[in-house]
């Protein structure tokens, strides 16, 4: 059995953040995004390890590469 430890990179900081979008269903069309988990490259490079706290029933999910902004809010 592999250890999570062993197939993450050196880093502790993910690659990409998922996030829950949904429509808003108003005038405005805004999307609410909700961060359900992250993601976290093999060290060979050929995959990722995708840990989500949550499966959204709705929406879809969607990958984003970490910003400033979002590292200061967790």
């Amino acid at each position: 059995m592999t250890n999570t430890k062993e197939t993450q990179t050196k880093s502790s900081k993910p690659a990409y953040i998922a996030y829950h979008v949904r429509n808003n269903k108003d005038e405005q069309g805004e999307s609410f995004w909700t961060r359900i988990g992250v993601a976290f490259p093999h060290q060979d490079g050929k995959g990722f390890n995708l840990l989500i706290e949550t499966v959204p029933l709705d929406g879809r999910i969607t990958l984003r590469v970490p910003t400033e902004k979002t590292e200061k809010s967790e």
